[in-house]
């Protein structure tokens, strides 16, 4: 298999990057950040020309690469973040699932072929990528937020703590993001209505009945920042049931229709 040895060494860079951002959180001598964020560019690059080679230089959105399509912009925004807030928790989360990701694609996923897009679809799929894999950024940063707040309430700071942000700038980033991430899931709505012809016949009903659940989640969340704000526990937890009927929205019904009614989509 010719993608076998770049995908082992993309798969080995985003561990090793992972490993290289957690060493300081596990107490091991401090590593240079920069060396792991070095190492995670190195393995997105490898991701990259991995998906292109796979899938005929086009986007594929067959369950399995669509998996690992996300999860590369996810890493690659992840790069991005830690340029202006760094995170290193967020490297250590999303690498690894990255990694796993892209073995499963490669590895034990069927072989597909990209379905031919129109620029409308074209369009859509990029706006709906960015804000998935934004919104995605945001989710695992509340997890982090979460056990931030938690340790400094009980009054038992652990090495994550002590490697993120103060509280005040991990919580501004988190909706710095969610705010950007609804603005893009907004696009990504009135852009389907470019496409859209037949719901029914489309298999996208559950697709956009759930997104459109998750955009008026984001959106009552980031109203209750404004005019009450919301913040903590609140804003967390609704982050997170956001995400995850956003999770349900595509990938739960990419993984039904294909996976079990064996469905083209």
């Amino acid at each position: 298999m010719p993608l076998a040895l770049p995908s082992i060494l993309a798969i080995a860079l985003y561990l090793g990057a992972s490993a290289l951002l957690a060493a300081p959180l596990t107490g091991c001598p401090r590593t240079p950040q920069r060396l792991g964020l070095g190492v995670a560019v190195l393995a997105v690059l490898l991701h990259i020309a991995v998906l292109l080679g796979a899938h005929s230089g086009r986007v594929d959105l067959h369950f399995f690469a669509a998996l690992s399509l996300v999860a590369c912009v996810v890493a690659a925004l992840t790069l991005l973040v830690n340029l202006s807030k760094p995170v290193a928790g967020l490297g250590v989360i999303a690498f690894p699932l990255a990694a796993l990701l892209l073995g499963l694609d490669v590895f034990l996923a069927p072989r597909t072929t990209p379905n031919p897009l129109d620029w409308q679809i074209s369009l859509h799929v990029a706006i709906a990528l960015l804000g998935y894999s934004v919104l995605s950024i945001a989710a695992v940063l509340a997890v982090l937020l979460a056990v931030q707040e938690r340790a400094l309430r009980t009054h038992r700071p652990i090495r994550l703590v002590r490697a993120l942000p103060p509280l005040t700038q991990t919580e501004s980033l988190l909706f710095r993001l969610i705010g950007a991430g609804f603005a893009l899931l907004t696009l990504t709505l009135l852009s389907g209505l470019l496409f859209i012809q037949n719901i029914r016949a489309q298999h996208l009903i559950h697709t956009t009945v759930l997104s459109v659940l998750a955009w008026l989640i984001f959106g009552t969340l980031l109203w209750g920042r404004w005019k009450h704000g919301w913040r903590g526990r609140s804003a967390v937890n609704l982050c997170l049931i956001g995400m995850a009927v956003l999770l349900l929205a595509f990938f739960g019904s990419k993984a039904v229709l294909e996976l079990i009614l064996h469905r083209s989509v």
